[in-house]
């Protein structure tokens, strides 16, 4: 079979699924909502996808409707991170030196927590979380650090495009060819008995597009006559496809060359400026295998040494992927998985799955349509449903939970650096980002939480993977500390905290008596930020009686008949900023809120 009438028979599939996903769509009603009904609804949309919330924000969505916020966040420019840290690295006057990959993680903290982009900052660290690189291959920490940032931005800039443009920037992305490890994949070679290296071919399947078992529509598994899964792909399969990603070497402005492909440097960029191209490969041909490759039906016939095609021979493996019936549902599963909730209904899983194959204009794989569909739809904006179902919603992402504080409580920078550092240890938050542990990201999307309750019910908890007794206690410190004194270094003067919040908005709350906040009226703030009016009657009591408990400690002079000592305004406004930070430490450590619902 040649190239053209490889590529016609993918066209035929792609004909096929699209078929089938307007037959799906017929049968479903997809209910949107564009409007939020108040402020807590707001809120409740913003919580899923922004790093946190606060009052402009609130009052943006309701102003312009979720329909027009989201269209007018699409159309912000992209932010890069690799140019603001190359202008700190060439910045004389910068207060302190940072190392290439500490531009990430501060450039990352200064954008969650103080940039107005927040849905396509959510969208590209969502995308970082499926396809994973990670700062844990030392590599790319420690030699080719801006390689990385590169890597990052490219997902930020492409957060809102096409699906299939998208796989195939990360396919030729240096960083992740490194990661993965295709960088210099080589041909078979018989003689010495050497296959082509199966990592990509692998991961590619069953992480970044079509999952390791076959999917109905609506995400759910298909069962053969026994009852049982069918697998996507075959170890034959991998092999036939990991002979696609062979030829593909470092960057070569020149053209393929063999000292290049020699190379054991992959330094893509170094701490003074470039050594290479940050954000794509070169094709080496004659490193290529030319011979046959069979996979997931597929098969490009054998070439000749003349007619390697390393090109022609991605296209038609990504676009396999691409219009892979498997890809729709498993895609926008692992989105509205990071963004609403970890087990969304089938009905849910359809209507998304039917927007990426088609978004209403016959474009397949447009991933600003599928998330838009994804927050409107009525599974994601019902908030009464919601809560009268036990398996609706997500445990918040570490990360998120240090971010909405920032975000809600107006943290401020002493250095505008945003110094919070890497936190991805146990004794931190289990999460940092461009660092998972593995490919899998810090949790699998499919992990059930053993001798559960979500476990009993064949229910999947992706973020529980990383929490235990360590961690618990680990958080629940850490946003105590944070919340009381702030968090990170103050990296000038190597003490103190660098990020802090000065209550302000909390402090000038109405008050109950002369100079004491009203716990109720702190209360009424707390839950719209934090719970997006939904805690409990029950929590809210705790909270407020534990608030009314903290008193002031008079030290004005005693009265001139010789009473106690006199409340000054420094004492009553001590012992408000205790009620605050206790309200907020309670708040951001009970269950109420570490559920997103």
């Amino acid at each position: 079979m040649s190239n053209r009438t490889q590529t016609a028979a993918v066209a035929g599939v792609t004909v096929a699924v699209a078929a089938g996903a307007a037959l799906v769509a017929s049968k479903l009603t997809r209910s949107i909502t564009t409007t939020p009904a108040n402020a807590a609804d707001a809120a409740r949309f913003l919580t899923q996808c922004t790093f946190g919330v606060n009052d402009a924000d609130i009052a943006e969505v309701q102003a312009k409707g979720f329909d027009g916020w989201i269209a007018e966040q699409m159309a912000m420019t992209p932010y890069s991170i690799l140019a603001d840290t190359r202008a700190r690295f060439d910045d004389p006057h910068a207060p302190y030196q940072i190392e290439g990959f500490q531009g990430l993680v501060e450039a990352f903290w200064t954008g969650t927590i103080t940039r107005p982009d927040q849905l396509r900052q959510r969208m590209q660290f969502a995308l970082s979380q499926i396809f994973v690189v990670s700062l844990v291959n030392d590599t790319l920490r420690f030699e080719s650090p801006l390689g990385t940032i590169a890597y990052y931005d490219m997902l930020g800039a492409n957060a809102f495009k096409n699906w299939r443009d998208l796989i195939q920037l990360i396919t030729l992305n240096p960083i992740m060819a490194t990661w993965l490890s295709y960088l210099t994949n080589d041909k078979e070679n018989p003689a010495v008995g050497s296959n082509p290296d199966e990592n990509y071919a692998r991961e590619i399947m069953q992480l970044f597009s079509i999952g390791t078992v076959m999917l109905n529509q609506d995400g759910t598994p298909q069962l053969d006559a026994g009852g049982n899964t069918i697998p996507t792909y075959s170890h034959d399969d991998i092999a036939g496809l990991a002979r696609v990603f062979t030829g593909i070497g470092p960057f070569a402005p020149d053209g393929p060359n063999e000292d290049q492909w020699l190379s054991s440097a992959y330094t893509f960029f170094d701490q003074g400026g470039d050594t290479g191209n940050p954000s794509t490969t070169t094709f080496y041909p004659k490193h290529h295998s030319i011979s046959q490759k069979q996979f997931l039906g597929v098969t490009i016939p054998p070439q000749t040494l003349a007619t390697a095609n390393p090109a022609g021979d991605l296209k038609i493996a990504l676009d396999t992927l691409f219009h892979h019936q498997n890809c729709a549902p498993y895609f926008s599963k692992r989105l509205i998985q990071q963004f609403v909730t970890s087990n969304p209904s089938p009905a849910y899983v359809a209507r998304i799955a039917a927007v990426f194959d088609n978004n209403g204009q016959g474009v397949r794989g447009d991933m600003a349509a599928v998330l838009k569909a994804i927050l409107l739809d009525t599974e994601a904006r019902d908030s009464a449903a919601a809560q009268s179902n036990p398996n609706f919603g997500k445990l918040r992402e570490p990360i998120m939970r240090v971010t909405n504080w920032g975000r809600s409580f107006r943290a401020v920078s002493k250095r505008g650096h945003y110094s919070i550092g890497e936190t991805d240890d146990p004794a931190d938050l289990s999460q940092s980002v461009l660092d998972a542990p593995s490919v899998f990201n810090f949790w699998r999307a499919g992990y059930i939480f053993p001798h559960s309750r979500t476990a009993a019910a064949g229910l999947v908890a992706p973020e529980f993977q990383v929490v235990s007794e360590l961690t618990t206690a680990a958080y629940i410190n850490l946003i105590q500390a944070t919340v009381a004194t702030g968090i990170g270094t103050d990296q000038v003067r190597q003490t103190g905290s660098d990020v802090t919040s000065p209550y302000t908005q909390e402090l000038a709350l109405p008050t109950v008596a002369p100079g004491v906040i009203d716990p109720n009226a702190l209360m009424d703030r707390l839950n719209l930020l934090l719970f997006y009016g939904q805690i409990s009657s029950g929590l809210r009591q705790q909270i407020t009686a534990a608030v009314s408990g903290v008193t002031a400690t008079a030290t004005g002079a005693p009265t001139t008949t010789g009473g106690p000592k006199t409340f000054t305004a420094s004492d009553l406004s001590k012992a408000n900023l205790n009620r605050t930070k206790l309200a907020i430490t309670l708040s951001m450590v009970s269950g109420e809120y570490l559920c997103q619902r």
